[in-house]
């Protein structure tokens, strides 16, 4: 490995990254039987001829120039390109892309950004599934900061732009499930830094109206497992699309007592955005829906829970903080909304088995939430309709299961034919009453000058 790199060493910077690759693939690729691992010595020739990190500690590091950081880009777009199989490609951005928790992650991930964003940018497919696995492998910290890169670059730098990233769904729809898991990890409404900008909403939109099974993606394509990754971000975007929808109303007021732009103005895409969030929530709840038929046909309906108990304590608190931030006299139609919301979600979650939570349970963490009509309701259970059947696997652990059916009652005899009547005689014709006499005049016994005695009731 030692002559590799004095070899490397005598090369140009760009040549020297490009000889690295082809040796990764040589060494990687044909060892992915074999359960392929980087050793030290080839983790160092990555981080000293790609990322540019200094072998030794008191040299000072090489830095490019912004030409030969964009050849580099090409150069690993150009690799991932033309590499035909999958599995190796995956393997080396695994290789390149793993955080190692030294000094040179920082380096990475400014690479990792600006290679995304130029597969962004030129469609480049392979890179962006490699960034999806990437995505779902790494811990969230990570995942947000490149989700942040891309909306800088996407929706905040160049405007226009957006379209760009929004016609990648097209083409990569494992890349936006990711992405959008990702970005709803960022953008928690923590503050209003932290709301999601109006671009990056309705994109976010459009791709899930279009089509609400992408949010489906890598649940559906990922081993069913009991519990996640430590630190890694959510099997699906579900969770975080959840706290958007509840918390934006009540966001939305706060932005407003501390607007500074015209009221007007502020009004104006307060109801763009509001339509938006309405769109949102309406497609959660069916991706609720299909996720109960998933669920079945993997027989795991009741037995494993997408929507955690956990994530749904932190979003009732994150709400009860929010509504005490602000003043339910001047926001008490944000509040109901949030509320509604937030009750509509829990009822369809339990009911297709993506949440599962007794109703004990719901009633001890919404505790400390406002009184709303539908959250009452959806704690007190649901109303069966008398004589539906019942079925005991839409409510996974909610109610007990009903008592077995009562014995049959003996049968009753059969009523013996009542007697017929008897016919009834023909009336005798009646005769004709004589005539009245007429009528006094209507009113006669009022005076005339006396009015009607009419009083209204109070």
């Amino acid at each position: 490995m030692s002559d590799i790199r004095h070899a490397l060493l005598r090369r140009d910077p760009l040549s020297a990254a490009k000889e690295v690759l082809y040796h990764l693939d040589i060494a990687l690729g044909s060892s992915l039987q074999n359960a392929p691992g980087l050793d030290k010595n080839t983790v160092d020739l990555v981080e000293e001829f790609i990322f540019h990190v200094p072998k030794d500690r008191n040299t000072p590091r090489k830095r490019m120039s912004c030409v030969q950081e964009l050849q580099l880009l090409e150069i690993m777009c150009s690799y991932f390109q033309e590499q035909s199989k999958d599995a190796v490609r995956q393997v080396i951005f695994s290789a390149l892309f793993s955080l190692q928790g030294n000094k040179a992650d920082e380096n990475r991930m400014a690479t990792l950004g600006k290679l995304v964003s130029m597969a962004v940018a030129v469609c480049r497919v392979p890179i962006l599934e490699c960034a999806a696995t990437w995505l779902q492998r790494t811990h969230s910290a990570w995942c947000v900061r490149l989700a942040l890169v891309l909306v800088d670059d996407y929706c905040t730098l160049v405007p226009g732009s957006i379209t760009t990233l929004q016609n990648v769904c097209s083409a990569s729809p494992r890349f936006c499930c990711q992405l959008i898991t990702a970005v709803t990890a960022l953008y928690d409404f923590s503050s209003d830094e932290l709301t999601p900008p109006p671009a990056l909403l309705d994109m976010v939109v459009g791709w899930i109206t279009e089509d609400p099974r992408l949010l489906l993606l890598t649940f559906i394509n990922t081993p069913l497992t009991p519990s996640l990754p430590l630190g890694c971000l959510e099997v699906t975007p579900l969770t975080g699309l959840l706290r958007w929808c509840v918390k934006a109303p009540l966001a939305s007021q706060r932005a407003r007592k501390s607007a500074v732009t015209s009221p007007q103005l502020e009004q104006e895409n307060g109801a763009v955005c509001e339509e938006l969030y309405s769109k949102l929530h309406l497609s959660v709840l069916q991706v609720f829906l299909m996720l109960q038929v998933h669920l079945t046909e993997q027989n795991v309906l009741g037995r494993l829970a997408v929507l955690q108990v956990e994530s749904v304590a932190a979003l009732v608190e994150e709400v009860s903080g929010l509504v005490e931030e602000l003043n339910p006299l001047h926001a008490a139609s944000q509040i109901q909304l949030a509320l509604d919301r937030l009750a509509q979600a829990l009822q369809v979650a339990m009911a297709t088995g993506a949440l599962l939570c007794s109703r004990e349970d719901l009633r001890t963490l919404c505790s400390r939430l406002p009184h709303n009509n539908m959250l009452q309701l959806v704690m007190s259970g649901p109303v069966v309709p008398h004589g539906a059947a019942f079925q005991p696997s839409v409510y996974p652990y909610i109610h007990p299961a009903r008592p077995t059916p009562l014995s049959p009652h003996p049968a009753i005899p059969a009523l013996s034919p009542l007697p017929a009547h008897p016919a009834l005689t023909t009336h005798h014709q009646l005769t004709p009453h004589t005539a009245h006499s007429p009528l006094p005049p209507p009113h006669a016994f009022h005076p005339v000058s006396m009015a009607f005695p009419y009083r209204p009731i109070r």
